[in-house]
């Protein structure tokens, strides 16, 4: 049994911090983030629902804020886009130990549009170009030498070439119904706001219980 246990001192959350739209605060919780120099700022958990209702967690990249909400990037073809194209509500999770905060986020998810897909395929490493094509993500390998043997096959392919997005390649905006923000506390009297969407700007405000 783990009995490791540390109490949260580094900050609070009052109503004086909160913003009428939580994209705001957000925004302003991911700069802090990014200034305070933590791994990861980025990373946060996508959370998907199988056929069989089982839910499954993976750690993807947020890349883009747009004004209908948050991108990341991946493959259509992949068990998350297969399960997203299926069942289009999803959950966000951001972790910050270092900062004692969580940011949970709850929505819908549908593909980007080309043009953002376009833009963020052709500003990646050429490396990660030609692994989009060589990865048949999710599906079954019989070995790491046939991932390999892939990838040498496209790099002679595209070798003095721009490399195009494959379709089967883009980004997820996920449309957001719910924010709820966590700030750690002394003694776990945590300080839990929760934002759910009742119209296209407007947002009811609830503090929860820790």
């Amino acid at each position: 049994m783990n009995h490791e246990r540390w109490d949260f001192k580094k900050g609070e959350l009052s109503e004086a911090d909160l913003k009428s739209q939580p994209i705001d605060l957000f925004k302003n919780w991911l700069e802090f983030a990014v200034e305070s120099n933590i791994r990861e700022p980025y990373a946060m958990v996508v959370s998907s629902m199988k056929a069989d209702h089982q839910p499954t967690s993976r750690v993807v990249y947020l890349r883009e804020i747009v004004e209908e909400g948050l991108i990341f990037f991946s493959n259509y073809n992949s068990h998350k886009g297969e399960q997203i194209a299926q069942n289009s509500k999803v959950g966000l999770n951001f972790f910050w130990s270092e900062l004692e905060r969580q940011l949970k986020v709850e929505g819908t998810c549908e593909p980007s549009p080309t043009e953002i897909s376009d833009i963020y395929f052709a500003n990646r490493p050429r490396i990660s170009q030609i692994g989009a094509w060589a990865s048949h993500q999710s599906e079954k390998l019989n070995s790491r030498e046939e991932l390999e043997s892939r990838f040498e096959e496209l790099e002679k392919k595209f070798q003095g070439k721009e490399i195009p997005r494959p379709d089967h390649w883009g980004g997820f905006l996920v449309r957001p119904s719910l924010y709820e923000f966590w700030q750690g506390r002394p003694g776990r009297l945590h300080d839990r706001f929760v934002y759910s969407r009742i119209e296209e700007d407007k947002w009811q405000l609830d503090r929860l219980s820790p």
